[in-house]
Order: C-alpha cells, then structure tokens, then sequence
C-alpha cells in the first residue's frame, strides 16, 4: 500500500485525496456545455449528409433526423470518454477525468452506458440529477453511484 500523510489525514489512493474533488461539480458542468457545443457542430455535416440523403429518397432520409444528434453523442463520447484520457474535450479543458472505482480503466462501452445513464437520470428525474452531488461522497451523480465511478481534477 503506497499511504502519504497529508495535513494529519492518511491518504491511502489518489481518490482518498479530498482536494481532486474541489470545485468539481461546476467543471462538470461547464464540461457538459463544451461537450454539447462540440456535438452540435459535428451534427452540421451530417445534417448535411442527410439533408441530400432525404432529397434523393423523397423524404424518407430524413427520418434519420431523428437519431442524428444521439448517434453524433455517443460515437462522440465513446471515442474521448472511452479513450486512455478517460475524458471529453470538454473536462480536459476544464481539467476532469473519470475514473472507475474498481480500477480498471473506461473503455468506449463502458462510456456510454456512463452517458445514456446521464440522459435517462435527467428525463426521469431531472432536479435530482445535479441535486445528489451535493449530498454523494465525492460530489457523485446518480449515474456515478449507479457505475461506481468518480469525477476527479487531473490538476491536483
């Protein structure tokens, strides 16, 4: 066990560490909104795309409209969340990284059942979403408690 002692208290692992959560849950939000304003604008080309795709089917294309902006998300999600950094564009920038409790590190799959949990945590039970972090050990959401996983600053 590599312990350290750190104003009185034994830190025994890197999330033991209090200061890697300080001022987590406002980065994570500003994340969110990075993130979503990186998907949005990988939506246009393929909006594009189906856009002519609807034109030379007579309309039928664009029923894929409809699955443009998940689709987008999580190739999106699966591709930054689920790569070695463990981390969107979005929480680089803000300085975030999503580790797994037990471990092991988060693959594409993994990374988006972190994320389709998010959005079915908001559509069933919006408030509560954000809500739990102010009572969860280590400012965790519904969808981090449910996947044993923890939001960490890589700057600390």
């Amino acid at each position: 066990m590599n312990a350290r002692v750190l104003d009185g208290e034994i830190i025994t692992s890197r999330l033991d560490d209090i200061r890697a959560y300080d001022g987590v849950r406002t980065r994570r939000v500003l994340a969110f909104a990075i993130d979503y304003l990186i998907v949005g604008l990988l939506s246009i080309p393929f909006a594009v795309l189906v856009l002519l795709l609807g034109l030379i089917t007579f309309g039928l294309g664009w029923a894929l409209y409809g699955l443009l902006l998940p689709v987008v998300a999580l190739t999106y999600v699966w591709f930054t969340l689920g790569s070695t950094d463990q981390a969107t564009t979005g929480m680089k920038l803000m300085n975030l990284r999503l580790e797994r409790l037990d471990g092991r590190p988060v693959d594409g799959i993994f990374a988006m059942v972190h994320s389709v949990l998010f959005w079915a945590g908001n559509v069933i039970l919006t408030p509560l979403v954000l809500l739990i972090t102010l009572f969860s050990d280590r400012k965790r959401t519904l969808h981090d408690l449910l996947l044993g996983t923890v939001v960490v600053r890589t700057d600390r």
